[in-house]
């Protein structure tokens, strides 16, 4: 299976954040999407929307510790992950999840020749195992024809 099947099931509906907001507004579109984490993007006037990194619930958790309640007034970029891994839709699920496993994320950005085309995340991954696994569990339990 691949990155592109996991799309067309879930969808490419992309939640994103810009550089320059605040935590407390990216905190609340993860707490409103329900989701674990955005994609940041800039705004470059040579280069149009770029995905610059990744912010997670995890930077806000860890910044809670060293900066308190100031946290949710600094902007996304100072707490933002800048190194980028990303994988693309032709890509195996056994590659993601080596690079999750690899670089510890939940959560990849999905890029097609440097166009962002969908998030996949530890969730979808799961969901996509548990589908594969249900025709068997099906299988299993049906009673055994007589022959």
């Amino acid at each position: 299976m691949k990155v592109e099947d996991i799309l067309k099931r879930k969808g490419t509906r992309i939640i994103t954040v810009r550089i320059g907001e605040t935590v407390e507004v990216a905190a609340r579109l993860l707490k409103s999407e329900n989701i674990g984490a955005l994609v940041v993007k800039d705004v470059c006037r040579t280069e149009g929307n770029v995905v610059v990194g990744m912010f997670s619930e995890r930077d806000i958790a860890r910044a809670l510790l060293d900066h308190g309640a100031a946290v949710l007034s600094m902007p996304v970029s100072a707490l933002m992950s800048r190194t980028l891994v990303s994988c693309s839709s032709s890509d195996p699920v056994e590659t993601v999840l080596e690079l999750m496993e690899r670089h510890h994320l939940r959560h990849l950005p999905v890029i097609d020749d440097q166009t962002l085309v969908g998030v996949v995340s530890v969730r979808d991954l799961i969901r996509t195992c548990l589908d594969a696994m249900q025709p068997r569990e099906a299988l299993a339990g049906a009673p055994a024809m007589a022959g």
